[in-house]
């Protein structure tokens, strides 16, 4: 096979070019070192490496890496490689039960990083000094491969890192190329303005090259992803889509941003999945409905095929077992309007500005004033990352942020008086969606906010309570009144 580079349009024919290093996993592990810092491809789960970090955990060595990815990763390297203390440091994100606890016992140290971000920072930043990067493949030559289902900053981790693993995965297929629009920005200080004016065109390559001396080892493999399972949608899902469809409504009438074209992006999980799929009826008077965001749920592929969406950029393809086998059955039709990019494109804040975004994120609760917290139990205990919410948050047009007003099953408030961790400021967030309500906080004092998220936003068993700590603090000659030693009951 020669070193044939694959085109920048079309399908690749085969999936391995040239004289590529083929060794087994346990024979590419061994190459890292044990204090080795490593960079792993891998964004909602899926297209991440499997079969290495599984011989890392194997490992009889004493080892104590430092892990970098840039969204979430399958259960082989956040469940079977962390728990075996593999992983002495991680970065960037982790959901696993697993990783979850060994965070909250500071058996792994954990710092939580923006999706956008996390590039620049491991490339051009201090955050680590990266050896090796393992990347997943579906095809690949001695200076390039194709990525599988998911891209996160892997163009960014492979040109910093001095060494390079690929593993050429036979269970996704290689017309995932057809997805990909590969496009890195240029190095500060001449970092121009990404050439995107929308969201479906493509600026960029389908695959990712490389320094052909980097590349150390292909390991090849047929491990399927650890795919999503989003619930079915419950009552308090179904009257927050239809209360966020009649601000969204309202709101693209009201402002001519979105006389052409609505923008839009929603976090990933069975809320936003819930959200994309029912909004899918939604009348937007005969606009266009355009997504930008990070992940590709099920829900857009029931937009898509709806006929009510005209185009869907994203970093990784966050599905079900069913929505991955649905889209890998006609890859090529979906590739018409569905573009994978990296997420220092799909995440950057002059895009999502650029595009008027209207940006829904969930949250684990929100306070009175609108500070809101995706991270941290009680504001302590470490649930997941902030991921890409702060990107969308922060710079979309409308941010929105979307939650049942009251923990599933439990007798637990998601709107609290105030919250001790939060991600994200009262600066952020323009509005609040409950199943009971729609409270539009801006313009609005401190405690004009707070009376609207408790009477349009809170669980009725807890609003009066909500309103008579109100009530209570509005006694102050203060401008953002507290009573903190009240409000940490509430986080009991």
């Amino acid at each position: 096979m020669t070193n044939e580079r694959p085109p920048d349009a079309g399908i690749v024919i085969d999936r391995r070019y040239g004289d590529l290093p083929l060794v087994d996993a346990a024979t590419a592990a061994a190459t890292i070192a044990p204090d080795a810092t490593v960079l792993t491809s891998g964004f909602g789960s899926v297209g991440y490496p499997k079969l290495v970090p599984l011989a890392l955990a194997d490992d009889d060595r004493d080892l104590a890496i430092a892990l970098v990815s840039s969204g979430n990763v399958g259960d082989e390297i956040d469940v079977d490689l962390v728990e075996s203390g593999a992983v002495a440091r991680r970065f960037s994100y982790q959901s696993s039960r697993v990783a979850r606890a060994m965070t909250n016992r500071r058996e792994v140290a954990f710092s939580d990083r923006n999706a956008s971000a996390i590039g620049d920072e491991v490339r051009y930043g201090a955050l680590v000094n990266p050896d090796v990067a393992i990347v997943e493949a579906v095809a690949v030559g001695e200076d390039w491969f194709v990525p599988s289902t998911s891209l996160g900053q892997v163009p960014a981790f492979v040109a910093a890192a001095d060494e390079l693993i690929v593993e050429l995965n036979y269970a996704q297929p290689r017309e995932l190329q057809a997805l990909h629009d590969i496009y890195r920005p240029d190095a500060p200080p001449n970092r121009g303005e990404i050439p995107l004016d929308d969201p479906g065109d493509r600026i960029g390559k389908p695959y990712v090259s490389f320094d052909p001396e980097k590349l150390i080892a292909v390991v090849e493999t047929d491990r399927a992803d650890s795919t999503y399972t989003f619930r079915d949608p419950t009552s308090d899902d179904l009257a927050i889509a239809e209360n966020l469809g009649a601000f969204l409504t309202k709101e693209v009438d009201r402002t001519p941003v979105f006389e052409d074209a609505v923008h839009l992006q929603f976090g990933v999980g069975s809320l936003g999945n819930a959200l994309m799929g029912e909004l899918k009826e939604l009348d937007f008077g005969g606009r266009d409905v355009v997504y930008f965001g990070e992940l590709i749920q099920d829900g857009l592929l029931d937009m898509l095929d709806g006929g009510r969406l005209k185009s869907a950029s994203a970093t990784s393809l966050a599905l079900t077992s069913g929505g991955q086998d649905r889209l890998f059955a006609d890859v090529e039709r979906y590739a018409e309007d569905v573009v994978l990019r990296p997420a220092d494109v799909s995440n950057h804040p002059g895009l999502i500005d650029r595009f008027g975004v209207v940006g829904v994120n969930s949250a684990i609760e929100f306070d009175l004033y609108g500070n809101v917290n995706s991270t941290h139990v009680g504001g302590k205990r470490m649930i997941n990352g902030v991921g890409g919410s702060a990107d969308f948050n922060r710079n979309s047009l409308v941010s929105v942020c979307a939650l049942p007003a009251r923990l599933t099953g439990k007798d637990v408030s998601r709107v609290v008086p105030m919250t001790f961790h939060v991600d994200h400021t009262e600066h952020d967030i323009d509005v609040f969606v409950t199943e009971q309500g729609v409270a539009d906080v801006r313009g609005l004092s401190p405690v004009e906010r707070a009376e609207r998220i408790v009477e349009n936003c809170a669980h009725p068993d807890y609003r009066t309570d909500l309103r008579a700590y109100l009530e209570n603090v509005k006694t102050q000659d203060s401008h953002i009144p507290h009573d903190v030693n009240r409000a940490a009951e509430w986080q009991q």
